[in-house]
This record gives structure tokens, sequence and C-alpha cells, in this order.
């Protein structure tokens, strides 16, 4: 791997690992926070304009990382609607489970 392309692909890993990070932070505290959905729906956008950029400049590793960003918030935003969904149909209970 030349010298020159060591930056962008450290810099897009270290990207992905912090996504997981962020996934794993949502997944062990069930997080409805409204914060968190906007964080991701705004990650959303911008990961889908980041591919859109790449793609014209032809930027393999920016492809790289918006395409994981894009696909890691997607699946954020969805768990997130989850647990908001949940929350709400549990509080609508009469009695309590």
């Amino acid at each position: 791997m030349k010298t020159f392309y060591i930056i962008p692909y450290s810099a897009t890993g270290i990207s992905i690992i912090a996504r997981f990070i962020f996934m794993y932070l949502l997944y062990t505290k069930k997080s409805t926070n409204i914060y968190s959905l906007i964080f991701c729906i705004l990650n959303i956008i911008s990961s889908s304009l980041w591919i859109n950029y790449s793609i014209i400049v032809s930027d393999l590793p920016i492809i790289v990382r918006g395409s994981s960003d894009l696909f890691l918030f997607t699946i954020s935003c969805m768990y997130i609607l989850y647990n908001r969904n949940q929350e709400y149909n549990t509080s609508k209970l009469i009695l309590p489970r």
C-alpha cells in the first residue's frame, strides 16, 4: 500500500470503529433520545452527500466511509425508531406488564 493511502484509509477505519461504538451504546442504553435520532438523520444526509461527491472526484476511501456511515446510521436510526415505538406502545397500556 502506498504511503499516500495510509492516512485516508486510517481515517476511514477510525470513523467506522466510532460508528460501531455509537451503535453499541445505542443498543446497551436502548436509546429513544430525540437528539440521537436527529444526529442519525443528519449523518444519513451528510453521508449521502459525501458519497455523491466522492463518486464525482473518484475517491475510493471517501466512498467506503460514506457507504459504511450511510449503512450504519440507517441501522441506528431504525433501532431508535423501533425503541421509540416500543416505548410509546408500552406507555399506552392501562395495566403495566
